[in-house]
Parts: structure tokens; sequence; C-alpha cells
């Protein structure tokens, strides 16, 4: 079950926090309750990318971005993504997520997320692809940030891993072949 209770709270929190620039970093607290623990008594990998979701959310508060969505009818999705676990998260174990945008190129945004245990230890990072969108499909990157009032900001570089995951991706084949899965 999606956590509406947990999204209400951060999305009130991220609203009355300083207003961020698109490329600042989000920094919020969490707790691993028992209903986020699988069946080893540790953070489910399913609840951490949905403990992300809340991570971007409040990212998107603060950069002013939900306010745009709004206003102008679009969406944000996420076109791809790449996650490494490292640390186990166990219940009732507080960690760190940090959230930020490391870049944008003609079509996507790029945004990287971390959980950080209380002992620096990184436990999980993800990189995601993410599109803003309307009723004709992808809103591009240049468009989001006019709407934000930061159009003339260009999008810092993507470090070379970034940039290599984006190739890998591109060479994965679409749809995949049926008779390779069987």
């Amino acid at each position: 079950m999606y956590p509406i209770v947990r999204l209400i709270k951060d999305t009130v929190l991220a609203s009355r926090m300083e207003r961020l620039p698109i490329t600042g970093m989000h920094v919020s607290s969490h707790i691993c309750w028992p209903w986020d623990l699988d069946m080893w008594m540790e953070l489910n990998n399913g609840r951490t990318m949905t403990l992300y979701d809340l991570g971007r959310t409040m990212l998107a508060q603060r950069v002013g971005l939900i306010r745009c969505l709004r206003e102008r009818r679009w969406g944000l999705t996420v076109a791809g993504s790449s996650v490494r676990y490292r640390r186990r998260i166990r219940g009732f174990e507080k960690f760190e997520m940090r959230s930020r945008t490391a870049g944008w190129d003609k079509k996507f945004i790029y945004v990287e997320q971390s959980m950080w245990k209380k002992n620096g230890d990184c436990a999980s990072h993800v990189m995601l692809r993410t599109a803003v969108t309307d009723k004709s499909g992808i809103v591009p990157p240049q468009k989001v940030l006019e709407a934000l009032g930061q159009h003339a900001e260009a999008s810092p570089e993507l470090p070379g891993w970034i940039r290599d995951w984006c190739a890998a991706d591109a060479g994965r084949p679409w749809p995949p072949m049926q008779d390779r899965l069987a």
C-alpha cells in the first residue's frame, strides 16, 4: 500500500522549507517502520523505491515543480532507473535521504538519490531518468525550467557514469525480445 500519510506529511514539511534551485539538494530524515520490512526484517527493495518517490516529491515541492505541475496540468514520470543496494536498513532504524537533480538533456531530467545510515554508510543509491509530461507527451526540460523561472540556467555537465548509463540503456533492445525471455 502506498504510504499516503507519509506523502502528505512530507509534502507539508517540504512546503514549509526554504525553496531550492533546480540543482539543490533536499535532505530528509526517515525511519524504517515494521510495514516497510521484508521477510528478512530489512527495508524491502520495493518500499525503498517508494520512499525514493517521497524524496523526489519533497524535492519537487521545494524547487517549485509541484506548483507548475498543478497549474499546467503536467505529470511527472520515471522513464528509467538504476539502483545499487549496499547496506541493510533494519526495522526502526533511522536514515537520511538525499535527493538532487544531477542535470538534464533535451528530453529528460536526471535525479540522483541516496539513503545514508546514521554511521555514515551509504545504504543505497538510485539514478533516475525522469520526465515531465503533458497531453502531447514529454515536456522539454527547458520549458520546465522556464516555468520554474530558471530558463537561463544550463544543465550542469552530467558525470561520466551517468552518460555511460544513458549510452548503455540506449543500446538495450526495446521492446524486449520474447524468445530471449523464455
